[in-house]
């Protein structure tokens, strides 16, 4: 008699952080249990939350059915992206060539598009007070990271030759180019390129998880959550 497969616990708020693990889950076809994660309430710094992800920052996934049979916890969304990619074979690939252009791109993400979009977005968007140098050297630094991006999707499809976790890292922060204060036809292959990825149903579907969720919060107005969010300094 099979036995069944124990879902993945993914402990989750709808952000384009958040959108890389949904998506890869859908894409994989693998059973997942969404725990959400309200971080304008302070959810993450919950110890229960601590003790899988003590950067306080989702997502976060519990494999019940890790290495060896065990349960394994991963934190930082592109370890996640790894971790599923190796437990599936799927969008990850084993040929050592073609996964180093994988990892770059994707660590190209983790360290350069998500950080500088989150930074843009923040001071265009949340902060106070508006500083037009901070909001200016952002957006120039978004604008860069978007020519890059659309410089090497001029001659493929994809980042790293077939779609992979990289484009699944990509999409969440690309797709809110209006946000960044940028002209997506400034950059017709990443436009091109960000069509045929959204189109995806997997990627559909993974972008509509707890959306309701994100619809009812307004990080804009919601001063409580501000509190939460930003400035924090290390705690002991």
């Amino acid at each position: 008699m099979a036995t069944s497969v124990k879902p993945i616990e993914l402990h989750y708020w709808p952000t384009p952080n958040g959108w890389k693990i949904t998506i890869m889950l859908e894409e994989c076809g693998l059973p997942y249990e969404v725990k959400l994660v309200n971080i304008g309430k302070g959810e993450q710094f919950k110890p229960e939350f601590l003790a899988i992800s003590p950067n306080n920052r989702m997502p976060a996934i519990v494999d019940p059915d890790g290495p060896g049979g065990k349960p394994i916890s991963v934190f930082e969304s592109g370890a996640i992206l790894q971790y599923l990619g190796r437990k599936t074979g799927q969008f990850y690939p084993a040929d050592e060539r073609a996964r180093v252009q994988v990892e770059e791109w994707l660590f190209w993400q983790m360290a350069g598009l998500g950080p500088m979009s989150g930074q843009n977005n923040h001071f265009r968007n949340y902060a106070q007070e508006k500083l037009p140098y901070a909001i200016r050297r952002y957006e120039d630094e978004v604008n860069r990271l978007y020519g890059v991006l659309n410089k090497r999707l001029a001659d493929r499809d994809y980042l790293a030759g077939d779609y992979s976790i990289a484009d699944i890292a990509c999409v969440g922060w690309a797709r809110g180019w209006e946000r960044q204060g940028q002209e997506i036809a400034d950059f017709p292959h990443m436009k091109r390129w960000l069509d045929a990825v959204q189109a995806r149903p997997a990627v559909q579907r993974g972008l509509k998880v707890a959306e309701d969720a994100r619809a009812g919060s307004n990080l804009a107005t919601d001063k409580e959550a501000q509190k939460v969010l930003f400035g924090q300094r290390a705690r002991t």
